[in-house]
This record gives structure tokens, sequence and C-alpha cells, in this order.
């Protein structure tokens, strides 16, 4: 099994070592790579879209060939976990930012996301979260991370905060408003792993 997570901008080594973590709390054998180039995301069976600047990695995904294999990928079932940024790109509709900016969404999740809904960086915090399919809260990490306003047709809200989405699913895709790598919790990276 190889593991990748887009590495092109934003929290990505966090992400290998949570998926590493993750591998190693399952007891499953595999490879957790940085994938910058169309070989080396076709070589994986799962991919992590990281936080950052979902305009700048927007850019970069198309500017290196990344983007429309990840599309494939997502409608081909290949499982997928955006966080922050990356749960923007997933996103089917953006906000009038997303819209302003270029932002070229993935469009793979019927949800709508508003980006920066939780203020600056100043305002980060955490929070435990419940989530479907948890036995015990998780601990949420919010920096400056977008809403998911609302979702349809087969996107499931998974979990909420002070009643405003900030998890869903649909079909093989994870999306988080929060970054699940940072809080030493690898819980959601094997959720992750068991979709494969």
């Amino acid at each position: 099994m190889i593991a990748g997570v887009i590495s092109v901008q934003g929290a990505a080594p966090e992400h290998v070592h949570a998926l590493q973590d993750a591998m190693a709390g399952l007891g499953l054998h595999g490879e957790v790579i940085a994938v910058r180039r169309p070989e080396q995301l076709a070589s994986v069976s799962c991919v992590v879209i990281p936080g950052g600047e979902s305009t700048t990695i927007s850019k970069l995904l198309l500017r290196l060939g990344l983007y429309d294999p990840m599309v494939r990928m997502g409608e081909e079932g290949v499982p997928i976990l955006g966080t922050c940024a990356g749960c923007v790109l997933l996103a089917r509709e953006g906000d009038d930012e997303v819209e302003r900016t270029g932002t070229a969404l993935l469009g793979l999740m019927d949800m709508k996301v508003d980006r920066n809904a939780f203020g600056r960086q100043r305002e980060s915090f955490e929070a435990p979260l419940d989530i479907k399919g948890m036995n015990a809260p998780f601990p949420g990490v919010f920096i400056r991370g977008p809403i998911i306003e609302r979702t349809w047709g087969r996107c499931e809200a998974l979990s909420t905060y002070q009643g405003r989405i900030v998890m869903a699913r649909q079909d093989n895709m994870l999306a988080t408003s929060f970054h699940p790598e940072l809080s030493r919790d690898s819980r959601l990276h094997e959720m992750l792993l068991r979709m494969l």
C-alpha cells in the first residue's frame, strides 16, 4: 500500500507522519509519499490534500498536471481526505472569495464551503468534536478553517461545531474544516485507510 500526500504547498509533512502513525496503529505495512508529480499520484492507493492556501494549491495542481488526475481518482472511488484548504478544493461550490480568486475547485463532493469562516490565524482554537462513527471526541484544531455551509446528494455531515458543519463524507472522500494532522490522534487518518 502506498498513501500519498499532495505536497505542493501547506501542511504536508504533518500528514505524512499522521498516516505513518495510522498505518502502524492498524497494523498495516506500507509507505507514505509526498506527491508532487502525476506519476507519483498514479502510484498511490489513497491521497490527502492538506491545509494551506486553497488558491495557491489549486493553481499548482493545474500547473503540475495533478488537477485532472485528482478529479479522475475521486470519480473512480480512490479514498481522498481533504483538510482545511483541501476541504475547500473538494467542494462543488465555493463562496465569493473562491470566485474572486479564480480558485479551480475539484468539485468532487456535493457541498458548499465558505473559506476562512473561522476568522484570522490569531483566532485559531481547539475544540473536542463528536464525529459519527467515533466513540470518543476528536480534538479539532481550527486554523482559519472553512465552514461546510450545506451538503446535498450523497454528501453527509459527520460532525458539527456550534451548529455548523465541520466534517463531511461522500463515498470514499472525507473533508474536514479542521487539521487532524496537528492533533496527535490518528483515528481520522485510520478512517481514510480503512476505506481501502
